[in-house]
């Protein structure tokens, strides 16, 4: 039985997860619920053992120096709550750490107890995949569901996929047998430039997570970070005249894909975020992919010189058979 002691009655919680590895390219995921943590100065309340699931030969605990005295941080999952003010204030309860090594079905189940007991109404895992898309376009969010009203309810996609799984499709699944909603929101990260942080990827999903959960999320400085991160992109990019090809290949088949659609509910979308706004101003291992694979393209950055700058390295030309693909 899981007894929270010291946390407060909640206000419509919704739970909002990431954790760190194969499903979180770019560090985009688990960087979104760390900023929300920040920005809403969230206290933690509950620490899930870590004997119970990290192999630490893979994720090892970390000394530091506290005072003069060695202390040992050690790898796994905590808890906080932060409330969200204004007109129709309401919690959010993070969940942030590192994709477990073992008991994936106790560790879902856990969680889901921390749910139950909070009163938690919806559950929000957040995502990161490495695919074929360009940086210099938005970044694209799948949002999906395996509650086919849920979809229709919140304009969302039936998730489809099969293949191979991380934990958030393992908590998803866990959710939708235990009768709690759930939502994966994924962000799309270029495969040629994984090296985290993506700040453009974060940033592209809080503001998804804003749209579907109708709150104001204070951006600090990660609208002016991720430019920053295209700008240097784009400078590393323009270095090697086969990277820019390959990136003006993927701009045109995106753009060729896209428009059919005229967008305009993209249009709508920005357009309410921007009202909202204005109103309310007061680890290891390789990363998702389309097809399932781990998604590891070889060495993800290239060292340039002693410096120390990074530059993406060559990518496959286009149709080749050992391109990258993306996951779900």
């Amino acid at each position: 039985m899981i007894e929270l002691e010291g946390v407060p009655e909640l206000i419509d919680p919704v739970m909002v997860a990431a954790f760190e590895g194969w499903n979180d390219a770019g560090d985009a995921a688990s960087a979104a619920v760390a900023h929300l943590d920040r920005e809403w100065k969230g206290e933690v309340f509950a620490a899930l053992d870590a004997e119970d699931y990290y192999d630490f030969q893979v994720n090892r605990p970390t000394v530091f120096m506290d005072g003069g005295v060695r202390k040992i941080t050690w790898p796994t999952t905590r808890l906080s709550v932060v409330r969200v003010g204004g007109d129709k204030p309401r919690d959010l309860v993070l969940v942030r750490g590192i994709e477990p090594s073992m008991r994936w079905r106790s560790f879902c189940n856990e969680l889901l107890g921390f749910a139950h007991e909070l009163g938690v109404e919806l559950v929000v895992v957040l995502g990161a995949l490495l695919g074929d898309t360009p940086h210099t376009r938005p970044v694209p969010i799948s949002g999906t569901t395996s509650d086919a009203d849920l979809a229709r309810r919140m304009g969302l996609e039936e998730t489809k996929y099969e293949g191979p799984t991380g934990i958030v499709g393992i908590l998803q699944e866990a959710c939708t047998h235990a009768g709690v909603p759930a939502v994966s929101l994924w962000a799309a990260v270029p495969h040629y430039v994984s090296q985290p942080p993506n700040p453009k990827a974060t940033l592209a999903l809080l503001n998804r997570l804003e749209d579907l959960i109708d709150v104001r999320i204070p951006l600090g400085e990660l609208p002016e970070d991720a430019r920053a991160w295209q700008v240097g992109v784009d400078q590393l990019a323009a270095e090697d005249s086969e990277v820019a090809e390959y990136v003006q290949s993927l701009e045109e088949a995106r753009d060729t894909a896209e428009l059919p659609e005229a967008s305009g509910e993209a249009i709508a979308r920005e357009f309410e975020r921007y009202l909202r706004r204005r109103d309310g101003g007061s680890g290891p291992g390789g990363h998702a992919t389309a097809d399932g694979g781990d998604g590891t393209p070889g060495s993800p950055f290239l060292r340039d010189n002693p410096s120390g700058r990074t530059r993406p390295p060559r990518p496959p030309k286009p149709g080749g058979d050992d391109e990258e693909s993306s996951e779900e």
